[in-house]
């Protein structure tokens, strides 16, 4: 009898791999802190019409790989029919071996619909009839169904600041909710001087979330922490910050302001501007984290929406993104240093998508610990990074550099509640990569001691570290 592709033991290489996964790791609850996940649908409940509304919508690992299989646009990010762009997925797929999209899709028709099948154009219609029938008759493939099958405890959300929150409020006065469900702080267009067209309509947006005039740059700093309150007071524990690298161009308030009135005036901000204004704010920002307790993070080393004809056309987000090879570690030093050196720099996390890059930030990090135990943690392998190799460079960097014993895991970043399987799939390799350490007689062949390890970073580390109420 053949063995399906996804089995009990997929990529574990050996006995004590299979042993500490199946132990220590499998039946884990998640806390899931950083992904783009709707409020709306967890709070509605959502119930999805069909697998590709389930499972492709806004997917952009998905739409890279369709059009580097020469898929038409209109069957990617287009209003093509949603079964043929189903269809022209699963025609991508076997062209897929090798990219980590394989194992995904795989894992994921496996664990939410027990559907076992290789996804080829063989199979796309069975898989496609099979997968719609399922989310047409089962109440466990609605948002709540997912999130119990999957043990999350808690996730985060990732929020404007103009956001109202008013289903994040929805969730918490809901008693059949038991996922503790809470909104990040994500303020990115904060930092807009450099596109006033966008930047203005968003301060207006704020004034008007934050029932104030916004007519000074005193003003719009106090709009901002009136937001940071109320998002604190709807469970927000983590901000969260995306960005090319994090900019050290300091500047006083006055400079700041100028530049904020300048924008307001309609004056696009110059580069050098941009960068002085970003971090102004970036250092407010982190302070009122640090006066919270509050968990900062930041993505870096990403080039975004790089086709021009595309972006014009169609929008941002639509997979034209790149690793970025800008300079990284002098600007994070200093822009870290003038926090500590003021005791406000809050807990911090650093995902980092140039993988060469990766010792660098690890060990600028560790510059930076104190007190809490992991305060300054290099984050989990990211976007591009976030598959098999990419996730044991960081956890061998982490490990070479720092304390693996206080990392706090995975996040999923995703759009798509079936992404939840990403969990799995990094506890997958942790301990894979652990249980060849114990066999090649690098660890302690101390089953115990090498399991806790693998549960502190699968859940523990996290609800510790974190501070979400989490029950």
């Amino acid at each position: 009898m053949t063995k399906n592709f996804i089995h009990d033991d997929f990529m574990l290489t050996n006995i004590a791999a299979g042993e500490l996964y199946h132990r220590f790791a499998a039946d884990q609850p998640i806390i899931d802190y950083h992904n783009h996940l709707s409020p709306r649908d967890i709070a509605q409940n959502r119930k999805f019409t069909n697998l590709f509304d389930m499972w492709l919508d806004e997917d952009h690992y998905k739409w890279r790989a369709m059009r580097a299989n020469g898929v038409d646009e209109n069957l990617i990010t287009g209003d093509g029919d949603q079964k043929a762009k189903f269809l022209a997925f699963a025609q991508t797929v076997p062209h897929a071996l090798r990219n980590p999209l394989y194992h995904w899709t795989h894992l994921e028709l496996s664990r939410v619909f027990g559907i076992d099948e290789l996804l080829s154009p063989k199979t796309a219609e069975a898989i496609w009839e099979n997968g719609c029938q399922q989310i047409e008759s089962r109440s466990d493939l609605q948002v709540r169904g997912l999130l119990e099958k999957f043990k999350v405890t808690a996730l985060c959300t990732t929020d404007d600041p103009t956001d109202d929150l008013s289903h994040h409020q929805q969730i918490a006065s809901d008693d059949t909710i038991d996922v503790g469900v809470f909104p990040a702080f994500r303020p990115d267009w904060a930092m807009f001087v450099h596109r006033v067209s966008e930047f203005n309509p968003w301060v207006e947006k704020l004034a008007a979330v934050a029932d104030a005039s916004i007519n000074s740059f005193e003003d719009f700093l106090m709009a901002l922490r009136q937001r940071h309150d109320f998002f604190h007071q709807c469970g927000a524990r983590l901000s969260d910050h995306g960005m090319e690298y994090v900019p050290d161009d300091f500047c006083d308030q006055s400079t700041a302001e100028a530049i904020f009135d300048a924008a307001r005036a309609g004056k696009t901000a110059t580069p050098k501007e941009h960068d002085q204004f970003s971090t102004f704010m970036l250092l407010y920002l982190a302070k009122l984290d640090a006066e919270k307790g509050w968990t900062n993070q930041f993505h870096t080393g990403v080039w975004r929406n790089n086709n021009t004809r595309l972006f014009t056309n169609v929008g941002r987000d639509l997979g034209c993104d790149s690793i970025g090879d800008t300079s990284q570690g002098r600007s994070l030093q200093r822009f870290l240093d003038q926090l500590d050196q003021e005791d406000a720099l809050p807990k911090t996390i650093v995902y980092n998508l140039n993988p060469s890059d990766n010792y660098l930030i690890s060990t600028m990090l560790g510059n930076f610990q104190r007190d809490t135990p992991g305060k300054m943690q290099f984050g989990s392998g990211w976007w591009y990074l976030d598959q098999k190799e990419g996730m044991r460079w960081q956890l061998n960097t982490l490990s070479n550099t720092g304390l693996l014993s206080r990392f706090i895991g995975m996040l999923t970043d995703s759009r798509s509640f079936m992404s939840l399987t990403r969990h799995e799939y990094f506890r997958r390799i942790l301990c894979d990569l652990l249980g060849a350490d114990m066999e090649n007689g690098e660890l302690p062949d101390d089953m115990e001691l090498v399991g806790d390890l693998v549960s502190r970073i699968c859940y523990q580390n996290a609800k510790d570290f974190l501070g979400l109420v989490v029950s």
